[in-house]
C-alpha cells in the first residue's frame, strides 16, 4: 500500500506544464527512499524536458511514499533506508535537518480548561425560619437559585412598645445585594422620618415614601448591580400601614376571606405602562411576559441602577385600622403568588392560625411553600405570616 498526495487539474496546473519533468525524479529513484532533498528540487527545477505521470493523466504531480517491509520494526526500517539512500541525499538531509530548540524551563503550574469552578449550593442556606410571638417567617432557596436572593425584615417592641412593629419580604433579582441592604436599612430609614414628625400629625404614606426613596439612593451609592422588590407592613398605633414596590404582595385575611392590600407592579399594567412609555422607556413582550426595555419584568423596585429612569423605588401605600375580624396578614415573595393564589393561601393558614387552642403559624408559612413547590415552582419562595391579635 503507497500514499500519495496529488495536485488535481486546474487552469493553474495543466498536464503539460513544464514545471513537472521526468528527466529527473523528484523522489530518489530507490523505492526505499523516503527523504525528499534539496539537491533533487533543484535538479528538477533545472530540468526541460518535461511530462505528466503515465500513471495518472489527471495529475500531474505525485508523490509516492512505499510502505516499509512488513516484519521490521521502526528502527530497523529506518536503518534500511538509511543503507540505501546515495550520499548526495544523506548530505542533504543534513542540510535541511532542522536544528534542536534549546530546552526552554516553564514552570510547573496547573492548568484547567474546565469551566470555571461555581460556589457548591450546599454551602448556601436552603431554608430560613423564624417564629417569634406575633409572627412566623419561612423562606426556601428556589431550584434555579445558585443562592437565596429573597431576604426578610422584622423589628417587634419599636421604641419598646409590644404593639407596634415593622415587617418586610425583599426579593433581590441580578444577586442578593439589594435585597439584603433594604432589608438592614429601610426599617431604619422609615422609623427615621416618622420621628421627624409630630405625634400627632403623622403622614404615614410620605414617612414610607422616603424612607423607600432615600434607602433607594444609598443602595445606589453603593455602586451594586441588581435590584430588590419589596413589601413592608408597618404597625403603629393600631394602624397597619402596608406598601409595596414591585411584585411581593400583602394579602390580609378577615374572617377567612382574603383581600390583596397591593396591586403588583408590572409590564403589564396599563397605568405603569403608560408612566415608563411617557418617560422615553418602552415595554416589550418577550416570550409571553412584559418587560421595561426588553429586560426586567418589574416596574418599581429598589435599586436597578441601569434602569432607574423607568424602574422607580417610590412605593404605592394603604393604611387600614387593625380591627378584630382582621386575623392575619401574609407579605410573600412572588415565589409563592405565581402558584397560590391569594384565597387559597388564606384557606391553608386559616384553620391551623384561627380558632384553635395551639396556633401552628410556622407550619402554615411551610404548606404554603410546599404547594408553590408541588405546582412548579422554581423562584425563592418567602413568607412572613403576621398574626393581627396581637397588635390590637
Amino acid at each position: 500500500m503507497s500514499v500519495s498526495v496529488a495536485v488535481s487539474n486546474s487552469p493553474g496546473f495543466s498536464p503539460s506544464s513544464s514545471m513537472f519533468c521526468n528527466k529527473t525524479s523528484i523522489i530518489s529513484p530507490a523505492p526505499e527512499a523516503l527523504t525528499l532533498t534539496l539537491a533533487h528540487l533543484k535538479s528538477s527545477q533545472a530540468s526541460s524536458s518535461c511530462s505528466s505521470s503515465p500513471s495518472s493523466p489527471s495529475s500531474p504531480f505525485r508523490i509516492r511514499f512505499p510502505k516499509p517491509p512488513s516484519g521490521l520494526s521502526a528502527a530497523a526500517a529506518a536503518v534500511a533506508v538509511a543503507s540505501t539512500s546515495s550520499p548526495s541525499s544523506a548530505s542533504s538531509s543534513a542540510i535541511l535537518k532542522r536544528k534542536r530548540p534549546a530546552r526552554l524551563d516553564i514552570p510547573l503550574t496547573p492548568l484547567s480548561f474546565a469551566a470555571p469552578v461555581m460556589p457548591s449550593p450546599s454551602s448556601f442556606r436552603e431554608v430560613v425560619e423564624a417564629e417569634r410571638d406575633g409572627y412566623s417567617v419561612y423562606c426556601k432557596r428556589g431550584r434555579r437559585r445558585i443562592a437565596m436572593e429573597d431576604r426578610y425584615s422584622a423589628a417587634v417592641d419599636l421604641r419598646g412598645n409590644s404593639k407596634e412593629a415593622f415587617f418586610g419580604v425583599f426579593d433581590g433579582h441580578g444577586g442578593a445585594k439589594a435585597a439584603e441592604f433594604a432589608a438592614n436599612n429601610l426599617e431604619k430609614n422609615v422609623m427615621n422620618e416618622i420621628e421627624r414628625m409630630a405625634d400627632n400629625e403623622i403622614d404615614f404614606e410620605q414617612a414610607i415614601k422616603h424612607g423607600y426613596l432615600t434607602t433607594d439612593s444609598d443602595f445606589l451609592k453603593e455602586d451594586q448591580r441588581g435590584g430588590s422588590c419589596c413589601v413592608t407592613a408597618l404597625i403603629k398605633k393600631g394602624n397597619l400601614v402596608i406598601s409595596n414596590a414591585g411584585d411581593c404582595r400583602a394579602v390580609l385575611s378577615s374572617q377567612g376571606v382574603a383581600e390583596a392590600i397591593t396591586s403588583d407592579h408590572r409590564p403589564s399594567r396599563e397605568d405603569e405602562r403608560h408612566r415608563i412609555e411617557s418617560t422615553g422607556g418602552y415595554v416589550d413582550l418577550c416570550n409571553g411576559i412584559w418587560r421595561v426595555q426588553g429586560s426586567l419584568a418589574v416596574t418599581r423596585g429598589i435599586g436597578d441602577a441601569h434602569l432607574k429612569q423607568w424602574v422607580i423605588a417610590e412605593p404605592e401605600t394603604r393604611a387600614i385600622r387593625i380591627e378584630p375580624r382582621h386575623e392575619f396578614l401574609i407579605l410573600a415573595s412572588d415565589g409563592l403568588w405565581e402558584m397560590v393564589s391569594n384565597q387559597e393561601a388564606v384557606d391553608i393558614v386559616h384553620p391551623l392560625c384561627v380558632g384553635i387552642e395551639k396556633a401552628e403559624p410556622l407550619m402554615a408559612c411551610k404548606k404554603l411553600v410546599e404547594l408553590s413547590l408541588s405546582r412548579g415552582s422554581v423562584d425563592d419562595i418567602s413568607v412572613v405570616l403576621i398574626q393581627l391579635a396581637n397588635f390590637i
